[in-house]
């Protein structure tokens, strides 16, 4: 079963053609596949774009419970991250950089902790007993 609405989610061509190697093909032996592996990515395309939860997933697309079952599937087998890595490796090599990165940097902002600890280093300092309110 084929989709016929279209999202902005959704892959093109020439994206599915990059990653369709990436994606495990069904596993052989069981039932045959009637959902296709392409339909399930743009679901999954759909729920992390739209930042929306798996039972809002639109009807066009396949169950949402199937969807989830291949994401969860693919996250414990590895493949977005191996999907990642080739992504990353084929845009660095595309740009004329090495395929993998020699350095990485941390912004300090987004690593930022308390030097105090407890509510002093949220709630600011207070003031001393033996100072006189005027």
């Amino acid at each position: 079963m084929t989709r016929h609405r279209h999202y902005p989610s959704d892959t093109s061509d020439a994206e599915w053609a990059i990653l369709c190697p990436l994606i495990p093909a069904p596993k052989p032996g069981g039932r045959p596949a009637r959902i296709h592996r392409r339909d399930v990515v743009d679901a999954i395309f759909y729920i992390t774009r739209g930042g929306v939860s798996w039972r809002m997933l639109p009807a066009d697309f396949p169950h949402w419970k199937t969807v989830y079952s291949y994401f969860r599937q693919w996250k414990l087998d590895g493949v977005w991250l191996r999907v990642n890595d080739a992504l990353r490796t084929q845009t660095r090599t595309a740009m004329g950089r090495n395929a993998r990165p020699t350095a990485g940097v941390v912004d300090s902002r987004s690593v930022r902790t308390s030097q105090k600890g407890g509510s002093e280093g949220t709630t600011g300092a207070r003031r001393s007993t033996d100072e006189s309110i005027t």
